[in-house]
């Protein structure tokens, strides 16, 4: 979950490898360092704490046309100026910044300190330019001492690597994401594109197995043998500017508020002549579909419960599994089953795992990602993308909305293809209020009460949020996101769940968030009751006129529309709620403690 950055070409690398940290920092902010190759040496800057320290902690910017740069979610070790990356070798001539786990470090640590090396830190990282420096020793050829460093290494990893004395950035990547940007003057590596998304937009996605070498003026990509490999050249349609904060005081709340933008990107084009849509999947796509397993982690598993609710209610055997458990908790599998795998950076490993598991076990997979070009669009069957652009804030928003309505449209597309299934019977009152849902959130903006709520329930001791059907999802996302940033305990149940156990836990400082779409709101609203007769204060989500508007001490009100898409209006409120509270505690809402945006290594 760490992120690097590579840069050369022609110019001082400091500054872009430096910026390129700063929009990483989304991956890791536990410490920062970079390298850079100046033809006197490799110099390391390295530190714990975010890219901040590290940048007031130069006295001067360092001097090179080449480096490497590092911001780390801690894995082995913890987060000490010893641990940050780069690491370099014994002698300092080799610099390394790697992304993944590397599973077999111990020994080959035990192995090359008999040998000589000595080592400073606690990672598994630093035995990779270790490695590479023994290879060098053996064979004079750096190219060929990282394809054997590389061959022994056991677990994930993306890598970048610099030696003295060499114009050249050796890179591989196996399990962990990496990308190669390309400009007219220069080469970039990194993590993810928004590190240096201002400087060029055509990129590579590279894949496992894949060696790189840069030198200022050409990039070469083989296979671990030497084989020269060919990469498509894509071109990344997102703005530069969306990756920044703009007018906001953090990401999370320029994600928030520009949710109907990214919504209505997410539908445009998808629903004619009142059926759904998607470019790459024509009617009749899903008619051998027999059985859908909806595999992912955290907010996407939310995301994920949504849209398999709506394919269950289409009488389609579904099943939504954690990706983590996915091997030991599916049912059966075959040619029969698709097998959906919702991740939006397209990297998260146990959702990749889950699906090369589905796809060997016989099934159908198709990816639904935010990521063109990642690794679940390019190994499922088929993808489809979310189109909410880039998201930097750790704690998911405008991508979980974006998520929802792409599994609600998928859900439709898969009822309408499969010869056994029930469309709904107002699926096209249902398409039809999708298109005024990007309106409707902006008015959840314009309008929202969380701001003063959250000043009214901050001083809580629990906070529990419930909700029935669809609003079940909703309840559980909006509990995840006030305990990501706020550090507050906060739960979210299924309404019915209340009473058996989690009802002992209320108090008259626990308030129950009900969360009500119009649909199979029963349970809700009687346990609410009971909550409140407990002392509990109750806080309605949904529209005005809802039936637990009437028993509710407070109410976050949306406007009215279909009961599908009411959810997602309530989850925007919620959304604001957990940013304003987390605001008035004074938390490091974008960069929340222990989390990293994009979960690589399981």
């Amino acid at each position: 979950m760490c992120g690097i950055i590579a840069r050369i070409g022609h110019g001082n690398a400091a500054e872009p490898l430096l910026s390129g940290l700063e929009n990483l920092e989304y991956r890791g902010y536990d410490s920062a360092g970079i390298a850079v190759q100046n033809g006197s040496g490799v110099k390391v800057h390295k530190c714990s704490g975010e890219v901040s320290r590290l940048k007031s902690k130069l006295d001067s910017q360092p001097h090179g046309n080449m480096g490497i740069g590092h911001t780390r979610w801690s894995t082995h070790g913890p987060p000490t100026d010893e641990n940050a990356h780069p690491h370099t070798d014994t002698a300092g001539d080799v610099a390394v910044v790697h992304n993944g786990v590397i599973d077999n470090y111990e020994e080959l640590k035990t192995s090359l300190r008999a040998e000589g090396h000595e080592f400073e830190s606690d990672t598994d990282t630093e035995v990779i330019p270790h490695l590479i420096d023994e290879y060098r020793a053996e064979t004079g050829d750096t190219e060929r001492a990282v394809r054997r460093a590389v061959d022994v290494l056991e677990g994930s990893y993306a890598i970048a690597a610099i030696v003295d004395g060499e114009e050249a950035v050796y890179a591989a990547r196996k399990g962990s994401p990496l990308v190669l940007g390309l400009d007219d003057d220069e080469w970039y590596l990194a993590s993810d594109v928004p590190a240096f998304l201002e400087r060029t937009e055509d990129v590579i996605y590279l894949e496992d197995g894949d060696l790189v070498v840069l030198d200022p003026d050409a990039y070469r990509i083989t296979d671990l043998d030497g084989n020269p490999v060919e990469r498509a050249v894509d071109t990344v349609d997102w703005d530069p500017e969306d990756a920044g904060k703009g007018e906001y005081d953090h990401y999370m709340r320029k994600e928030i508020h520009t949710q109907p933008t990214a919504l209505a990107n997410t539908i445009e084009g998808r629903i004619e002549d009142g059926d759904v849509a998607f470019e790459d999947l024509p009617a009749g796509s899903f008619e051998d579909v027999e059985c859908v397993q909806f595999v992912a982690c955290g907010t996407s598993y939310h995301a994920a419960m949504y849209g398999g609710q709506l394919v269950r209610e289409a009488g389609i055997r579904t099943e939504v599994l954690r990706a983590s458990e996915y091997e030991s908790t599916s049912g059966p599998v075959d040619e029969n089953t698709l097998a959906v795998a919702v991740t939006q950076s397209g990297e998260t490993a146990d959702t990749l795992d889950a699906v090369r598991t589905a796809a060997d076990r016989g099934a159908r997979t198709l990816a639904v990602t935010n990521v063109v070009g990642s690794t679940a669009a390019r190994e499922a069957d088929d993808a489809v993308y979310i189109r909410a652009g880039p998201e930097v804030g750790v704690a998911a928003t405008k991508t979980y909305s974006s998520q929802a309505v792409t599994l609600a449209m998928l859900s439709q597309r898969i009822a309408g293809d499969v010869p056994t299934a029930t469309a709904a019977d107002d699926r096209a009152a249902m398409l039809e209020a999708l298109a005024d849902l990007p309106q409707q959130v902006e008015t959840v903006l314009e309008t929202s009460e969380a701001e003063p709520l959250a000043a009214d329930t901050i001083d809580s001791e629990s906070f529990f949020f419930i909700g029935n059907g669809p609003a079940h999802s909703v309840a559980l996302e909006g509990a995840l996101k006030f305990k990501e940033i706020t550090y507050e305990h906060a739960e979210g149940f299924a309404a019915g769940e209340l009473k058996h156990g989690p009802l002992a836990l209320v108090t008259g400082k626990t308030p129950v968030f009900a969360v009500a779409t119009g649909d199979a709101d029963g349970k809700t609203k009687t346990n609410a009751i009971e909550a409140k007769s407990r002392g509990a204060p109750i806080v309605a989500v949904g529209p005005d006129d809802h039936p637990l508007v009437d028993i509710a001490d407070a109410h976050l009100s949306v406007p009215d529309t279909h009961p599908v898409w009411t959810g997602l209006l309530a989850n925007v409120q919620l959304q604001l709620l957990s940013y304003h509270a987390a605001t008035q505690l004074d938390r490091p809402i974008d960069k929340p403690r222990n989390l990293a945006k994009s979960v690589t290594v399981e």
